[in-house]
């Protein structure tokens, strides 16, 4: 635009122009915006850098390495107890398994609860909202310490901890499906006359089962790791036994647990895929 066509703009024109391109005529006020921004977010990793005093990692690094050796080289293999450890790996793949089951049914039932399009009801839905809100709010590692206070020790408090937790998470992804479903469906098998129950089987749960699967078998392969964790605070499992080792300064033995813990997960993950790419691509298929 040349300084002619700009002279014979009007005031008005002007204002609607820069309102209509205000990255243009703003840009002075974007870049300081930006440098704000950025100032403000070095300032404070630095100051947390000092404030959690982050150069006491290089006074450590020697006890480091010592442990990291201790990890490593392994000594008196013979004598590690394995009958201990598996089972210790199979407790907490069982807690894990009956955690996440146990929390998939009763996060369905809630979902539903919880879904707009399915309770229209506003009160009784805000109290499942805020229900689920409580189980998925408090860590799971702390509802561990709960049951355990509760249940004594022992796997029964892990999975109790997994149960809770997962089912607060699990029925929230649920409600935002059943939410986000196909309305057509729907309405098509509640238009043979079906009553709710039908509804719900034939209208809902086509849609909403692929998504109950995978999430289902990733938070069975999260759990794992949570069941993990939650051995370590009495809740049954390997991880009674990475802390007894710990405290027994056996470092290699530590290791060698957590390897195979490690390698659980990986075979988990593996199955878990193969699982969902046939049932969910079988339902696929179906729908084509």
């Amino acid at each position: 635009m040349t300084s002619l066509s700009m002279q014979s703009l009007s005031h008005n024109d002007l204002n609607a122009i820069r309102d209509q391109y205000p990255q243009v005529f703003n840009n002075n006020k974007r870049k300081i915006i930006k440098i704000s921004f950025f100032t403000i977010l070095i300032a404070y990793t630095l100051g947390s850098l000092w404030y959690f005093e982050i150069w006491r990692l290089f006074d450590a690094s020697e006890r480091t390495w010592r442990l990291i050796k201790a990890m490593f080289v392994w000594h008196d293999m013979a004598n590690w107890q394995y009958a201990n450890i598996y089972k210790g790996i199979a407790q907490t793949l069982a807690m894990a398994f009956l955690g996440t089951l146990l929390a998939s049914v009763f996060a369905l039932f809630l979902g539903f609860l919880a879904a707009r399009n399915t309770m229209p009801y506003l009160i009784p839905r805000q109290i499942t909202r805020r229900f689920l809100d409580i189980l998925r709010g408090v860590d799971q590692l702390v509802w561990g310490l709960v049951f355990v206070r509760a249940v004594g020790l022992g796997p029964l408090a892990g999975v109790l901890a997994i149960f809770v937790s997962d089912t607060g998470t699990l029925a929230k992804l649920y409600s935002e499906a059943i939410e986000n479903v196909d309305r057509k469906q729907v309405e098509g098998v509640h238009a043979t006359g079906a009553g709710p129950l039908k509804v719900v089987r034939y209208g809902y749960l086509p849609q909403i089962l692929p998504l109950f699967i995978s999430q289902s078998l990733y938070f069975f392969e999260s759990s794992t790791r949570g069941a993990t964790v939650l051995g370590l605070v009495g809740a049954g499992g390997i991880g009674m036994i990475i802390i007894e080792r710990f405290r027994a300064n056996m470092f290699d033995q530590v290791a060698f647990v957590v390897l195979n813990v490690l390698i659980c997960i990986y075979v988990i993950d593996w199955i878990s895929s193969r699982i969902r790419t046939y049932l969910i691509g079988s339902n696929k298929n179906t729908h084509h």
